[in-house]
């Protein structure tokens, strides 16, 4: 059952920039089978387009793989290798929404397709709405977290890493974490 999608205090239409200096993009990861690795990535940029109606709206957004981070740059130096992402082929990994669902108030499932090494699969999102209104400099922003799951081997990262007490060292479920503020592009707005 899909709820309506309630009134949104502050609502504007128009095309937004992601703010990559105060957005972040996460994820973490299964390790040795007793705790998470986690990670982001420094380098990203999309567009959100509000439409009309919240269910008009969409996004696409750009992840240069290159600039991952889990707080070891040896272990980012083998993540970026042909065993994981393989970034001298596949340089980047993109998002592009296929459609916005209210789920609840303040809340979305937004349906979209990841591209990460050649590979395109449908990655929904539970995405929660921060807000919407002006910032300190004149302009006009909006918030939002989102969350999903993927799966590593059905996009291609499927390295097999057993270890000799049994289990794994790195698990196949990957959490990705957004936390996204864009701004209203004036020019488009007026």
């Amino acid at each position: 059952m899909t709820t309506a999608a309630p009134a949104i205090p502050g609502y504007k239409t128009g095309t937004w920039t992601i703010d990559a200096v105060h957005s972040e993009v996460g994820f973490s990861v299964r390790h040795m089978m007793v705790s998470k690795v986690r990670g982001r990535f420094g380098r990203f940029s999309g567009t959100v387009v509000t439409g009309p109606q919240v269910t008009d709206s969409s996004v696409t957004a750009t992840i240069e793989l290159d600039s991952i981070d889990t707080n070891n740059e040896q272990r980012d130096g083998h993540i970026k290798s042909a065993d994981f992402f393989n970034v001298e082929q596949h340089p980047t990994m993109t998002y592009r929404s296929t459609s916005i669902t209210p789920t609840g108030e303040g809340s979305f499932r937004v349906d979209g397709e990841l591209t990460l090494k050649g590979v395109t699969r449908n990655v929904p999102l539970s995405l929660e709405l921060g807000g919407f209104g002006p910032d300190a400099y004149g302009g006009y922003r909006v918030g939002f977290s989102a969350t999903a799951e993927i799966n590593r081997s059905q996009f291609g990262v499927d390295i097999s890493m057993p270890m000799e007490t049994g289990g794994v060292v790195l698990g196949e479920k990957v959490s990705i974490s957004l936390e996204i503020e864009a701004v209203l592009d004036t020019a488009a707005a007026a």
